[in-house]
């Protein structure tokens, strides 16, 4: 029997496949990682419940609800697969969570949720990331997480064959984001939320479509009331109504501002809709979005943010050019360069504001709106020298908290040794359990600052950044954060021509690629490195490739061979090759 292309890459040939429990597996020669992949979790490995909470305030939608409802349980019309889809800050993913909430005890076997940001500023999340977050949430053990996007999806399925997890995406951009995310059983349930249409999962995918409108004026105008029904009264209902009108009944936009009529509780309404009115006519449009309603919320914006005092309004602008998906406080005030004690009220200020969520105790993220807001206006009000000192700021608030971190968990992998920074003070931690904690919280955050440091003039700290953190990524299987760094930590070495740390990155990603079975790139980038060390006369350097050649060399010669004789090359039948 003829194997597929992929059977044949030189990566593959030391795989094998249990069928079944295994209680004795016998090999000869293994090289890279020893994978054995069950039907199941762990019998004691918890359900994953990732629900975040449950939205305050949320009003109506009784209709939409319904129909939601009939999808899951009308024989009829049942679907496994619901895209909730209208424009943005419509609250699509409001009502995914109220009704995800509602029904998950449909579900016993879990729920799984991703933000797939695919309208942040930043990179959106790929597939594979997602993949590798739920099969470790699933029990997964990190070594059996397979590298490539294929083995990912596959095991997946196979961990949620028969079994019933609700599976919320929030935020996809497009179909190739979701496609591989989708489970292979009609057990489960999938709702996905999108400003797109995403008519390929409808048409292929046998998805069905609820398209979200704006809230009736009745339901807006009840928004505004349930915000400020703690601190104002009397309010003139046709007064609510045009301040609906103003926010173009987005719920994003009314809440923002029923809090700012709610944070001037002796303040006539109707000034307060003559305010937003000049706002509308001061305020100059960006780009990013077009139409009436994109205009609303952008003027809603703009009059809250203006009622800040100093200290939060620079707060918000400098969160806006934050690398990554949230921020801890200590990240906060490292950006802002100011004591952790003096950005707490700050950050308190915008969520009572409604311009910013705490997501998680002590952790932040903006809206994407809101974070396309917070850069305009960071651009225009913010020097590029401020800009610039911002950045550096966190990028080296998370190189010399992740080196605190390591010194803790792996202290015998520090090979880069660190001056202290003169102006921001890192993390320190008590126990190897705090790093540990830490470097699983902030990994997406960390692969967001090599990347910035990186792209904005620090290429030092981003090749820092990439070889402190592949003894982590090295621990915990997580090669598409080792990947994604090791390649900038090169990038940047190499822009320096620093060929000291051109060998320690292209180490990395030798063991990177080692430790995904790739064997044949394992061995040609330890060679590279090898090559430099011997060049600049590093002999504990040139010690660690041959090292690592040892292992890698052998298994890649092997594997050429090998696959040469999986292609028939002639010239591999003979011995004496």
């Amino acid at each position: 029997m003829v194997g597929s292309d992929d059977d044949r890459r030189p990566e593959q040939v030391n795989r094998s496949t249990v069928s079944g429990s295994a209680d004795l597996v016998q090999a000869r020669d293994v090289y890279g990682g020893v994978h054995f992949h069950s039907g199941g979790s762990s019998p004691a490995h918890p359900p994953p419940r990732q629900l975040p909470g449950d939205v305050p305030g949320f009003v109506n939608r009784v209709e939409e609800l319904g129909s939601l409802n009939r999808l899951l349980v009308d024989e009829a019309v049942r679907a496994t697969l619901i895209v909730i889809c209208g424009t943005a800050g419509v609250g699509k993913t409001a009502l995914a969570l109220r009704w995800a909430h509602a029904v998950r005890e449909r579900f016993p076997d879990g729920q799984l949720h991703a933000n797939l940001r695919g309208y942040d500023p930043g990179q959106p999340s790929r597939p594979e990331q997602v993949l590798d977050r739920f099969l470790r949430a699933l029990g997964v053990p990190p070594s059996a997480v397979p590298a490539d996007l294929e083995d990912r999806a596959a095991l997946y399925r196979s961990r949620l064959a028969d079994r019933r997890v609700l599976v919320l995406l929030d935020n996809a951009a497009t179909v190739r984001q979701v496609r591989p995310l989708l489970p292979g059983t009609s057990s489960c349930l999938v709702i996905v939320t999108s400003r797109s249409l995403l008519s390929g999962l409808v048409s292929r995918d046998g998805g069905r479509r609820l398209t979200l409108r704006m809230l009736s004026e009745d339901d807006a105008v009840t928004l505004l009331r349930d915000v400020t029904a703690d601190y104002r009264s009397g309010d003139d209902p046709q007064e609510l109504a045009e301040l609906a009108r103003l926010c173009a009944r987005l719920p994003l936009a009314l809440r923002i501002a029923a809090e700012r009529a709610a944070s001037r509780p002796f303040m006539p309404l109707g000034e307060l809709i003559q305010d937003l009115r000049d706002e509308s006519a001061l305020w100059d449009a960006l780009t990013a979005e077009e139409g009436e309603e994109a205009d609303a919320v952008r003027t809603v914006f703009a009059w809250s943010y203006r009622a800040l005092d100093t200290s939060a309004a620079r707060l918000f602008r400098l969160l806006g050019l934050h690398p990554g998906p949230d921020v801890g406080v200590p990240a906060a005030a490292a950006l802002a360069g100011v004591p952790v004690g003096q950005v707490r009220q700050p950050l308190d200020a915008l969520v009572r504001a409604h311009l910013l969520e705490e997501s998680a105790p002590g952790r932040y993220q903006l809206h994407d709106l809101l974070r396309a807001y917070a850069v305009d206006q960071a651009r225009h009000l913010e020097s590029e020298e401020s800009r610039r000192a911002a950045l550096s700021r966190v990028v080296r608030f998370y190189l010399h908290t992740a080196d605190a971190a390591l010194g803790r968990t792996l202290p015998f992998y520090r090979t880069v040794p660190l001056d202290p920074p003169p102006d921001l003070t890192p993390l320190t931690f008590a126990t190897a359990g705090e790093a540990d904690t830490w470097f699983t919280v902030e990994q997406d955050n960390l692969v967001a600052a090599t990347r910035a440091a990186a792209e904005t003039g620090s290429p030092r700290v981003a090749w820092h950044l990439a070889v402190l953190l592949r003894s982590v990524f090295m621990h915990r299987n997580v090669f598409d954060a080792w990947f994604a760094t090791g390649r900038i930590g090169l990038a940047a070495a190499r822009s320096l021509g620093d060929r000291r740390a051109e060998a320690e990155a292209l180490e990395s990603l030798g063991k990177a690629h080692f430790q995904a079975r790739q064997l044949v790139e394992a061995e040609e980038h330890h060679q590279a490195a090898l090559a430099i060390r011997r060049e600049i006369g590093d002999e504990h350097g040139t010690g660690v490739s041959i090292n690592a050649l040892g292992a890698a060399g052998p298994a890649a010669s092997a594997a050429r061979r090998c696959a040469r004789v999986l292609r028939r090359e002639p010239g591999d039948l003979h011995p004496s090759r």
